[in-house]
């Protein structure tokens, strides 16, 4: 358990603005920062975060929370651990007892895994720093590579000792359950043929260790590499697909490289560990690898985060290069900058780093990075030499790759680019062009005319429930509620209102008097006196949450607010924070709920938004009586005397707060 006072002091450090850009790379945009969804695929940034108020929202998904919220959506963190990796990126000390096997038992099956990810990464490591064969076999391994102490912790590499199960003994002894253990493929078990005894084997036996991160540093899985020269067995070998790791989504070095990516605003992009690695320890840190696999749209989003430019680094193996165009091809249509580097024949990233100086390095990349057109024509054009059909193709494949380009100015200029290069007119290549649009267009249009037969059914549901719209309006009445005592809560307001008091001739008569109060108490004062409960319950609650805190502590403080609130509540909290236009009067005129005043004061805008609830309330009572009475209207006399004095009721709202009363939202 972690003490009130140390999440306390971590909320008080931590800056939101800080820690999101760890993971996005954000771009200021008035008083807030923006930058693109780490949630979903989009072009356009809808990222938007808020030092003001430390909240983020992403509009495109619909989330949104507080820092702990992101790290907890984002890398599937719970609460103590967004606690802890804030603490330790803030330099706060944080009190922690040892987990106990029955508080492992208790973990989320994810999170079970992430634990004994995490547990295999400190053993490889251990084996490597203490053991004889660590340091025999697996530390000569890292030194004939050139790896330092400090890269080597840096990167917390490690040796899986060449025994069949000492490490799934070590992990059972230490109270890890053997189900996680399978299930991240840290353990291979096999059941005896005609028995039912199970025989359980290291994945990684005899392997030098290269952990896998996440962006924000949690073990996913390994790549291990063999030390000895049996053909028969993987060079590299990388841990199954698992709950937590999914390959196509990964890139090797991602959690070393984001902030200097996004500093450099460029990303080197590698095929292997030790590439990666060897470019780290010669001071270029920008770098991540697509760990051997082809790369996808998934690792490119990732890197899109940080920055819109990526340098693909090949080696020298002409054969390997053509079948590494589709990679660029897919970083195209993510509207990303594309530029080319490949090193001399016989040389990977790795073995140029390691044989050239720092300066060396970094000169030879940026003398030879060039861009993907120009690398992409001169590799075709060796290939079709003199040959004009081989030339055709050639030029068709430029164009296919100009054709995913989003940006139609960046698109225009490769055009150009294209014709001076292959020596052909622009007005061939725009043409070629407009027929990859056409047939894109006529493949959409008969898709979605597939998609349409399939869904009428449900397009005519959905539009009907759009068009009776009951709800909405409740909706937005309890969430303007919510959102005037966020912004105005503590304020303190003079509102008007009616006391009863005993004239001369000692009638009670109705006296409007001036009265000062926090507007959370009119609210509350208000609808308690009408005994009025929020239709919707996660309104409800936020309201009720709401009104806790402001009476508690008098005002609202958004970090312990928040806290309090499930998931679903946070976004709906931090949707009205990041949309504050959304709740002013001005903008509300054309959903008929209030009536339009530029000027409106806070006293007047409480005033006028609980009487058109309870205006609206009064509406709802009246339809479900005529409900009630049905089509004969054989209406009783208790009920026409209920929808007597409900109309009653709404006549004094409506005149006593001047509201419209022909307005579509009372029909």
């Amino acid at each position: 358990m972690i003490s009130k006072e140390t999440i306390d002091k971590v909320f008080d450090a931590a800056r939101v603005e800080e820690v999101l850009g760890d993971f996005v790379q954000l771009k200021k945009s008035g008083s807030n920062f923006k930058g693109l969804s780490p949630f979903s695929d989009e072009r356009t940034p809808s990222f938007m975060v808020s030092p003001v108020k430390q909240i983020w929202k992403d509009f495109s998904s619909g989330k949104g929370g507080n820092v702990v919220a992101f790290l907890m959506e984002h890398e599937h963190y719970t609460y103590p651990e967004a606690i802890k990796y804030l603490a330790k990126k803030y330099n706060i000390e944080v009190e922690e007892t040892e987990q106990t096997n029955e508080a492992k038992e208790k973990a989320s099956e994810r999170e079970s895994m992430y634990l004994v990810s995490e547990f295999a990464q400190k053993n490889f490591q251990n084996n490597l720093k203490t053991t004889e064969p660590g340091k025999a076999i697996g530390g000569t391994y890292f030194k004939e590579r050139g790896f330092t102490r400090e890269t080597i912790d840096k990167f917390k590499l490690g040796y899986s000792l060449d025994e069949w199960d000492a490490f799934t003994k070590e992990a059972l002894g230490k109270g890890y359950q053997l189900e996680f253990l399978e299930k991240t493929g840290l353990t291979i078990v096999k059941e005896r043929e005609g028995t039912a005894e199970k025989r359980m084997f290291d994945r990684f036996k005899g392997r030098v260790m290269f952990p896998i991160h996440s962006m924000s540093g949690r073990v996913l899985g390994f790549g291990g590499r063999i030390l000895t020269n049996d053909k028969k067995a993987a060079k590299y070998l990388n841990s199954p697909e698992s709950d937590i790791y999914h390959k196509s989504k990964v890139l090797y070095g991602i959690y070393h490289a984001k902030q200097a990516i996004a500093k450099q605003d460029n990303c080197y992009l590698v095929e292997g560990y030790t590439d990666v690695i060897q470019f780290h320890q010669s001071g270029i840190e920008n770098v991540v690898a697509s760990s051997g696999t082809a790369l996808t749209s998934e690792q490119i989003r990732l890197i899109n985060r940080l920055t819109k430019n990526i340098t693909v680094l090949f080696d020298g193996d002409a054969a390997g290069l053509r079948a590494s165009l589709r990679g660029i091809d897919l970083i195209l249509e993510q509207g990303m900058n594309v530029k080319v580097c490949t090193f001399p024949e016989g040389q990977d990233p790795d073995s140029f780093a390691r044989t050239h100086t720092d300066s060396e390095l970094k000169e030879f990349l940026d003398q030879n990075a060039t861009d993907f057109i120009r690398f992409k024509a001169s590799l075709l054009v060796k290939d079709a030499k003199n040959d004009p059909i081989k030339k055709a193709d050639t030029i068709r494949e430029i164009v296919n790759s100009i054709y995913k380009i989003p940006d139609r100015i960046q698109r225009e200029v490769y055009v150009q680019e294209c014709s001076r290069i292959m020596d052909i007119s622009e007005d061939v290549l725009y043409n070629t062009l407009a027929q990859l649009g056409n047939k894109e267009v006529a493949e959409a249009n008969k898709k979605h005319k597939e998609e349409q037969k399939k869904n009428t059914f449900n397009v005519v549901k959905d539009a009907e429930s759009t068009a009776s719209g009951k709800i909405n309006q409740l909706d937005e009445l309890e969430k303007a509620i919510i959102g005037i005592l966020l912004f105005h809560g503590d304020k303190t307001e003079t509102f008007n209102d009616v006391v009863l008091e005993e004239d001369e001739e000692g009638n009670m008569i109705e006296n409007e008097v001036k009265v000062d109060m926090k507007v959370y108490e009119k609210i509350f004062l208000d609808l308690q006196t009408d005994e009025i409960e929020f239709a919707n319950t996660d309104f409800n609650e936020i309201y009720n949450i709401l009104i806790e805190c402001f009476n508690v502590e008098g005002a609202l403080k958004m970090d312990d607010f928040l806290q309090k609130l499930s998931f679903k509540q946070n976004a709906v909290v931090v949707d009205i924070l990041m949309n504050e236009e959304k709740y002013a009067l001005s903008n509300w005129e054309s959903k008929d709920i209030l009536v339009k005043d530029k000027d409106m004061s806070v006293r007047l805008l409480v005033f006028q938004t609980i009487s058109m609830l309870r205006l609206k309330l009064l509406n709802m009572l009246v339809d479900s009586i005529h409900e009630a009475i049905g089509a004969n209207n054989n209406a009783s006399m208790d009920q026409m005397e209920d929808i007597k004095n409900y109309w009653s009721l709404r006549k004094i709202l409506s005149d006593r707060f001047g509201l419209v009363t022909n307005t579509t939202f009372y029909n």
